[in-house]
């Protein structure tokens, strides 16, 4: 029996040496247990391998039954234990999950602590979606405080790339950004600010081909773009879809906003302004300058009214328009009524929706 027991040594001994995996390495083992077990049951009494390996082959019979219980005790052991981590991963993934983490709680914690917000304020932006349209002087504050907010998921469209003349008043770029599309580098600027928010970068002009479906998958539109024709585009696809737009806009020395949800019975964007005005009489930006902080004010006040609109804190500027001036330091506001002849939400776009169409 010690000659057996020298050999399966051996034989454990040269296949670590060699690299053996330890299944392979019990195999050889087994292999040898066999072959003596054998040659006991076939050779004769007092053959001279049944006399060096313990005479009888009840010893080996014995040693095999014991080495098959162990292995069946482990193996019954190892499903039991597969079972238990199946049974315990599916508890885990049936148990509801924290909303936010230990550090998005001490982050907010400002917002939570005011009695008009709160947990379920914080809970509500964290689950809401907002696109801004344009990533300019009015994107760029109010991309930056809906993301330091905890807005779960933030778009941006724009369809322009960083210039050198945009960074006196579009804060959210920098130097090294010129040359490189907006929405990236305001993408980067956010997550950079809150890594715990979700960004959606549309590098492209918006578009009717693609307004409807765009602003499907958001809650509320912000607009800080710079030309009458994207703005009204952005108003009626907005309205179409009864969602709340808040729209900015700026000149020289003053700024103005307002909430426009004509499914809320207020006014929409074509309500106040039923057309472009005459080309010379609005001139952009480039042409008659503009402050540097007015956009970083009114698009901070942008952003202040979703967060209002999102989580029904506070009175937002539905029906009417704050108008800042930051040359003479002044602010005030104006009511705004909806037009029964708009086109865009008025009772006339009723009637003309309920013709029936023509051949």
């Amino acid at each position: 029996m010690l000659l057996v027991l020298l050999m399966a040594a051996t034989l454990w001994g040269i296949g670590a040496v060699m690299g053996t995996p330890k299944r392979l390495r019990w195999g050889m083992i087994a292999g040898l247990w066999a072959a003596v077990t054998l040659a006991h049951l076939v050779l004769p009494a007092g053959h001279p391998v049944r006399m060096a390996t313990g005479e009888e082959a009840a010893l080996w019979l014995l040693v095999g039954g014991a080495a098959a219980l162990v292995l069946v005790y482990r193996l019954g052991l190892g499903r039991l234990r597969a079972r238990a981590e199946v049974r315990e991963a599916r508890a885990e993934e049936a148990a509801p999950k924290p909303l936010f983490r230990e550090e998005e709680l001490d982050r907010y914690a400002r917002h939570v602590v005011l009695r008009e917000l709160g947990g379920p304020g914080q809970k509500a932006l964290k689950q809401s979606r907002v696109l801004v349209v344009g990533a300019g002087g009015l994107g760029s504050p109010a991309l930056i405080y809906l993301a330091a907010s905890g807005v779960g998921t933030i778009g941006v469209i724009d369809g322009d790339i960083v210039e050198n003349s945009n960074l006196q008043r579009q804060v959210i770029h920098r130097d090294a950004d010129i040359g490189r599309p907006k929405v990236q580098s305001a993408m980067e600027a956010m997550r950079a600010q809150n890594p715990h928010v979700s960004v959606r970068p549309y590098h492209r002009r918006l578009s009717p081909e693609i307004a409807g479906d765009l602003f499907g998958e958001y809650d509320l539109i912000l607009d800080g773009t710079d030309n009458f024709e994207t703005r009204y585009l952005t108003n009626a696809s907005a309205a179409a879809q009864g969602i709340p737009l808040i729209s900015g806009a700026l000149s020289q020395w003053e700024g103005q906003l307002s909430v426009f949800d004509p499914a809320r019975g207020t006014p929409c964007y074509a309500c106040v302004f039923a057309e472009a005005p005459a080309e010379g009489l609005a001139p952009s930006c480039a042409e008659a300058g503009v402050f540097a902080p007015l956009p970083g004010v009114v698009g901070a006040m942008m952003a202040a009214e979703a967060l209002k609109v999102l989580t029904g804190a506070g009175t937002p500027l539905r029906g009417e328009m704050l108008i800042h001036d930051a040359l003479h330091g002044e602010t005030r506001k104006i009511k705004l009524s909806r037009r029964p002849d708009c086109p865009v939400c008025g009772s006339a776009k009723g009637e003309e929706d309920d013709q029936p169409l023509a051949g």
